[in-house]
């Protein structure tokens, strides 16, 4: 490793860059969101540090049957790691900041104390609110609960410990700030991108030889994709016309398979499982790809790995319209359409116009979620933290 020393670096300038930064903690290298965030931060030149014990290993979504078993497992884990994890952290050279990745709300706090000591600041990556993940999103605990208090502290004394939070868009980055008592300085934004190789551009889909326009929907089956609209709209729809494909399985799965067996939809295909590699062959067999459609607040704050996979890929997209997707997309997007969430004839409406328009240019905005523009969103945020 080479020589390093923080003399001459004004770390409080909002001009300077910061030139070594360590990405520390049990972060989840299953998600999309911590990796896509490090690759981007390689793109900056910035030298990066990763001090990582890798303890969510085969929990891919906590919110499945047994989620709170594997969560309780994966904090017994990160236990056990943190010893090493701060005795490596305590003989890293001197660095910029410390960026703590999802899921690091136990990790912040474990590494507040040697951060400080260490005069070096903290963004984490907070990602999500567990309290509104598990008590009002997905309505795993009651809101009387004793457990959803916990969790409510849990965030507070959280966000606290870190110099800056870091939320996916800024809708969500005000409420989070709103409801934990934050200034607005003390968050911040980057999207959660795209990984390129995965979801490079693709060529048109050849015409179905039945004639019909193909929708996909794939994801979790979590109470914000409204998968219930999905499979409403679905019923609803002309068999001649529409082939739809639902990819997943989670939460929603047995309310899903009710409804199914209450009224089969005979256009609906059901794949549980595709592996994450080929989701993007997935996407380039269908002609029009859906977003999400729940009603929850957190709906409405949130923009999902899935809305920019398929832009990424070129895809016509219709999801739910909202203040976070504005961020990214307008009403007037091309091959894009933004409807009421949980309307199942809105979804219909928007589907069955794209199909006629199927001359229409995809959106465009890679732009804003490369990641060239994701590491210089980052170097600022980076930036501001060292200046506090």
């Amino acid at each position: 490793m080479r020589p390093y020393s923080c003399a001459g670096a004004d770390l409080g300038s909002t001009t300077s860059k910061p030139r070594r930064v360590v990405v520390w903690g049990t972060y989840d290298l299953g998600k999309p969101r911590t990796r896509i965030l490090i690759r981007a931060l390689r793109t900056t030149g910035i030298e990066l540090i990763e001090c990582h014990s890798d303890v969510w290993a085969g929990v891919e979504d906590k919110a499945r049957p047994g989620g709170w078993l594997r969560i309780l497992a994966g904090i017994v884990r990160s236990h056990i790691a943190y010893p090493a994890l701060i005795w490596r952290y305590m003989r890293l050279p001197p660095h910029d900041a410390v960026v703590v990745g999802y899921f690091g709300h136990l990790d912040v706090l474990v590494l507040w104390p040697f951060a400080r000591m260490r005069g070096i600041p903290i963004v984490w990556d907070a990602f999500l609110s567990l309290h509104d993940t598990a008590v009002s999103d997905r309505a795993m605990v009651g809101r009387w609960n004793p457990v959803a208090g916990m969790l409510w502290l849990w965030d507070w004394l959280a966000a606290r410990a870190a110099s800056l939070v870091l939320l996916d868009t800024e809708t969500h980055a005000s409420w989070f700030a709103r409801t934990f008592g934050l200034r607005s300085g003390r968050v911040a934004a980057v999207f959660v991108g795209v990984e390129p190789e995965n979801f490079a551009p693709l060529q048109p889909p050849p015409d179905n030889p039945d004639g019909r326009t193909r929708v996909l929907f794939y994801g979790q089956f979590i109470a914000l994709h409204g998968i219930g609209t999905i499979v409403e709209a679905a019923s609803r729809s002309d068999p001649a016309k529409l082939a739809w494909t639902l990819i997943g399985t989670g939460q929603e799965a047995p309310r899903v398979r009710r409804m199914l067996d209450a009224r089969p939809v005979p256009n609906l295909e059901w794949i549980e499982w595709v592996p994450y590699a080929e989701l993007r062959e997935r996407i380039g067999a269908a002609d029009i790809c859906l977003g999400i459609f729940g009603q929850s607040g957190k709906a409405a704050r949130v923009i999902p790995n899935k809305v920019f996979q398929i832009l990424s890929c070129g895809r016509p997209l219709v999801t739910r319209d909202s203040p976070a997707m504005r961020e990214l997309l307008s009403a007037h997007t091309p091959g894009a359409r933004l409807v009421a969430p949980g309307d199942p004839d809105a979804l219909l409406a928007a589907i069955e116009g794209l199909a006629l328009m199927r001359d229409v240019p995809p959106p465009d905005p890679a732009l804003q979620f490369s990641m060239e523009a994701l590491g210089e969103k980052l170097v600022g945020i980076l930036r501001r933290a060292a200046a506090k």
